[in-house]
């Protein structure tokens, strides 16, 4: 069977189509939400007097709540779809990004639990696009699939700096950030109630070609072995969750490292030691922004370059739960983001530390990040399977 069937150009949406592009939005809007923040930090401080160190504990909040729903978010997306958690995650994130200027003005406490908050509306959303993905896409189309969700992540960041820099700067103030993307939120959860299925077989008027594609792919593509009991486009899930076997896998090990920088705490502790040898003892200039950049255009145009190829790593490891386990890659991409919120919530709380005792130095921030991904990357490259 062709990838695009003929009779689809005939005035026919697939409606795999409609899902991914409704997740799109949704990402973009969840990472303008948490990203928003970052631009109204600097008038927040400057309204409340906050120091480094209270920004960092304000801005790591969110990763708390992220914390505790990534694992049961992807369980209960694929086991009961992906349409309802999402549904609820989105209406959670959208109410507490409206109430974010209400509890500032409270005290700091309040803010912080409603950053926790919006970070547990928000857990579930990767994790339930992960599920979505395997129900509704055949796996010749995964990455394509997932690669529209990680540039998402960073046209929601690209989208909210400069609205947010200028609703911050606007007569509305600093609150108009989050009352704008509060209200988009809304909008796109009343748009997935309607238009948002966990599964094709329950999206009316999807045509049979489109349906057909999807199942027989992955009927095609999976042996017997792979699937189990499984059945493409099933709502089956196995009741009992083979959590041993799930963490017997060097390839679940190897998605769990590279995403979420599992050494940081301890990498934390050493690599100062292995930075000043390298720099020092060896006379290597690796860490290119942080050495090679003389100007802000110079270091924008070097980092631009670095998230440039930092897609391709992403991409390919955000794909590989649905690859190695597309029953329940809900799970693993929650227990993969769940391990992500861990140096989440240290990274952005040690930051504030880090240049409120250094005198805003950033050559740490840059050489420890470095490390991080040369660390990841070398483990899911030893360790990583596709099958």
């Amino acid at each position: 069977m062709a990838l695009i069937p003929a009779s689809w150009w005939s005035g026919y949406t697939p409606k795999r189509i409609i899902t991914i592009i409704l997740c799109i939005f949704a990402v973009i809007i969840s990472y303008a939400d948490r990203s928003n923040m970052s631009i109204a930090i600097v008038y927040m401080a400057k309204e409340f007097n906050w120091n480094h160190i209270t920004q960092g504990f304000v801005l790591s909040s969110f990763y708390i709540g992220c914390f505790t729903t990534q694992v049961i978010g992807g369980m209960l997306a694929d086991k009961f779809g992906g349409r309802r958690v999402l549904g609820i995650g989105s209406a959670t994130w959208a109410l507490f990004t409206l109430l974010t200027p209400f509890s500032a003005r409270v005290n700091i406490y309040c803010l912080i639990l409603c950053r926790i908050c919006l970070g547990i509306g928000e857990g579930v959303t990767f994790p339930c696009i992960s599920s979505l993905i395997t129900k509704w896409f055949p796996p010749k189309e995964r990455s394509r699939a997932t690669w529209s969700i990680v540039v998402s992540i960073f046209i929601g960041m690209t989208i909210a700096m400069p609205i947010s820099n200028m609703l911050g700067s606007s007569k509305f103030g600093w609150e108009s950030m989050f009352w704008v993307f509060a209200i988009a939120g809304f909008i796109w959860t009343v748009i997935w109630y309607f238009y948002g299925k966990s599964y094709p077989k329950d999206y009316s008027g999807i045509s049979k070609d489109e349906l057909d594609w999807i199942l027989e792919s992955k009927s095609s593509t999976y042996s017997k072995d792979n699937l189990e009991r499984y059945q493409p486009g099933s709502r089956e899930y196995v009741r009992k969750i083979p959590w041993k076997l799930i963490f017997s896998r060097r390839e679940v090990w190897a998605i769990f490292l590279a995403l979420s920088y599992f050494f940081y705490i301890i990498m934390g502790f050493v690599s100062g030691y292995i930075s000043d040898y390298a720099i020092h003892q060896l006379k290597i200039r690796v860490l290119t922004a942080t050495y090679l950049a003389k100007t802000s255009l110079q270091g924008l145009l070097i980092i631009t370059i670095g998230f440039a190829l930092y897609s391709f790593q992403i991409s390919s490891t955000n794909v590989s739960p649905m690859d190695i386990a597309p029953k329940y890659a809900g799970l693993i991409a929650g227990l993969t983001y769940t391990c992500c919120m861990v140096p989440g919530f240290f990274g952005v709380a040690l930051t504030g530390w880090i240049l409120e005792i250094t005198v805003n130095d950033w050559s740490i921030i840059w050489s420890l990040s470095s490390l991080f991904y040369i660390f990841g990357i070398l483990f899911f490259g030893c360790l990583a399977g596709g099958e």
